[in-house]
C-alpha cells in the first residue's frame, strides 16, 4: 500500500506539473494577446503625461509643449506637459522609470539626461541603456558661440587672435557638464589655450551677463540668443553644428573654421519606461512622426529656433548609445567632474 501511495503521489505531481505548465502557457499566451494588439489598438484611451526635468517657461519646456499639443489633437486626448525639474533631468528620470509601462507616463528627454548625466554623476539612480525603450527623437538645438555687439571682436578669427595674444578671455556656459560646457572644453583643447569657462546656474544669468559686457562671449543654444540676434545685440561667430543653421545661415561652423573636433548639439527626444509593449512604442513613434510632419507645428519649432530632427524608435536607440559612448570619451579626456 505504502508503494502504491508513493506511485500515486508521483504521478499526481506529474499531472499537477504538466496542469500548471499548460495553465501558466495559456496565461501568457492570453497577457500577451492582451497587453500589446488589444493595447495597442485602442492606445491612447485616457490623458498621456509628458514628464520633463525643466522649469516651464524654458525651450525644452517650450517643445515638449508645442509636441504635446499636437499629439492631443492626433490621438484625441489630453497630453499633460508635467514639470519636475533637478539634476539635469534626473528627478524627472527617476519619476517616469518608476512608472507604468503602459505608454501614458513618458519622458520629454534631452541630451543631459540620457548622455551626459551618466558620465558625469557617479549618484545617478537610473540606466538610460536598460531603464527606458527610445520612443523617437523630434528636435535638435545648435550651439553657437556669441559675443557682445558691441565688442571689438568681430569674427572668430578675431576671437582667435585675442586668445592667443595671451589675453584671458571669459566663456559663460550653463553648467558644469552641459552641453554648452563640454563645447567650450572642445573649443579649448581645438586651439590649445586655454579658456576662462565660467558656468552660470542658468543661461539667462549668463546672456544677461553677455549683454552687459561682464563676460567676453558665450556658447548657448540659438533658442536662447534668438530675441538679441534679431534685434542685433550679441553677435553669432560660430555654430558647433555639424550643417548651417538656417536662422543663422552666414555663420560658420567650427568644422569649416578648421576645428572638426568642436562638434556638440543637443537635442530633445521621448522615451518611455522600459518594458512597454513595443506596439505602444511602434505607435508613438508614428504619432510623433506625424506631428513634425505637420507644416505649423514644424514651422512653429523652427521659428523659435528649434530644428525639427525625426528618429524612429531604433534610430533613437542608436543615437543614445553613440552619445554615451562619446560624450564619455571627451569628459574622461577632459577630467570633467561635478563636485
Amino acid at each position: 500500500m505504502m508503494a502504491v501511495n508513493i506511485v500515486h503521489a508521483g504521478a499526481t505531481q506529474r499531472i499537477c506539473a504538466i496542469c500548471r505548465r499548460s495553465a501558466f502557457g495559456v496565461g501568457l499566451f492570453l497577457s500577451t494577446f492582451a497587453t500589446s494588439p488589444i493595447q495597442a489598438e485602442d492606445y491612447p484611451a485616457r490623458p498621456i503625461k509628458l514628464v520633463l526635468g525643466f522649469a516651464a517657461g524654458g525651450a525644452t519646456d517650450f517643445v515638449a509643449r508645442v509636441i504635446a499639443k499636437k499629439i492631443g489633437t492626433i490621438v484625441g486626448q489630453n497630453v499633460i506637459v508635467e514639470n519636475k525639474p533637478g539634476a539635469n533631468g534626473q528627478v524627472a528620470a527617476e519619476f517616469v522609470m518608476r512608472s507604468e509601462a503602459d505608454g501614458y507616463t513618458l519622458f520629454f528627454t534631452t541630451l543631459g539626461a540620457m548622455a551626459l548625466n551618466p558620465n558625469l554623476r557617479s549618484d545617478l539612480t537610473y540606466n538610460p541603456r536598460t531603464d527606458f525603450d527610445p520612443v523617437a527623437m523630434v528636435g535638435r538645438n545648435t550651439i553657437v558661440l556669441t559675443v557682445n555687439s558691441n565688442s571689438k571682436i568681430k569674427a572668430f578669427s578675431d576671437f582667435l587672435a585675442a586668445v592667443r595674444s595671451k589675453r584671458s578671455l571669459s566663456v559663460g556656459v550653463t553648467g558644469v557638464g552641459a552641453a554648452t560646457y563640454l563645447s567650450a572644453v572642445l573649443l579649448q583643447k581645438a586651439i590649445r589655450t586655454k579658456l576662462e569657462i565660467i558656468p552660470y546656474r542658468g543661461a539667462a544669468q549668463a546672456l544677461s551677463d553677455v549683454l552687459g559686457g561682464h563676460i567676453d562671449a558665450m556658447f548657448g543654444e540659438i533658442p536662447l540668443f534668438l530675441a538679441s540676434l534679431k534685434a542685433g545685440n550679441v553677435r553669432a561667430l560660430a555654430s558647433a553644428s555639424n550643417t548651417h543653421e538656417e536662422l543663422i545661415p552666414r555663420v560658420p561652423t567650427f568644422t569649416e573654421l578648421g576645428l572638426p573636433d568642436v562638434v556638440a548639439e543637443n537635442w530633445t527626444g521621448v522615451v518611455a519606461p522600459a518594458h512597454t509593449p513595443p506596439a505602444i512604442i511602434n505607435k508613438l513613434s508614428t504619432i510623433l512622426e506625424r506631428a513634425l510632419a505637420d507644416p505649423d507645428t514644424s514651422k512653429l519649432l523652427a521659428r523659435s529656433g528649434v530644428t525639427p530632427s525625426f528618429a524612429d524608435a531604433a534610430a533613437f536607440r542608436s543615437i543614445i548609445d553613440s552619445e554615451i559612448n562619446r560624450w564619455g570619451r571627451v569628459i574622461r579626456e577632459n577630467a570633467v567632474r561635478i563636485d
